[in-house]
């Protein structure tokens, strides 16, 4: 199974880096997994509405451009809560039917009608608005999880 991470910005903090790597590192046990970057839109001080939404639609487009088939899941307030044994659950019976899940992470304005529209579900850890870049962070570590729960393995607990 590949899984594909797609965010914009790049991570710049240490701590997020070391944990990005040691999830990463975990998760090359169960799957093939690869982070793509996109380079995140500069905001301006005062932009209007319609400003914000060309930044977001502007990040949506390249997000889609990195898009590389199966089955695209948009990470969004508005979207599904799973659980983790639920999201578990999702990524058995995702792999039986696709080689290949791409997670999408927003940036600062969030993802694009585009991008949401393309993706196959939408996907919410909760209602509260997490930096896009602690969410790569906890996103790999319910991907892992989800694993050791297909697996049998005790570290979800």
């Amino acid at each position: 199974m590949n899984i594909d991470i797609i965010a914009p910005g790049k991570i710049k903090e240490k701590y997020f880096k070391d944990a990005l790597e040691e999830y990463s590192k975990r998760l090359s046990a169960f799957v093939r997994l690869t982070i793509t970057e996109i380079p995140d839109e500069r905001i301006p001080d005062g932009a209007s509405e319609k400003q914000l939404e060309k930044i977001k639609e502007t990040e949506g487009e390249k997000i889609l451009s990195k898009i590389r088939g199966g089955a695209v899941v948009a990470m969004c307030i508005e979207g599904r809560e799973y659980s983790s044994e639920e999201l578990a659950g999702f990524l058995e019976k995702t792999a039986a039917s696709s080689s290949r899940i791409t997670f999408i992470i927003g940036g600062s304005l969030g993802l694009s009608e585009a991008v949401k529209n393309r993706a196959d579900i939408r996907m919410s850890f909760g209602r509260i608005t997490l930096p896009h870049q602690l969410m790569r962070v906890v996103l790999t570590e319910q991907i892992y999880r989800g694993y050791k729960i297909i697996n049998n393995h005790s570290y979800h607990k």
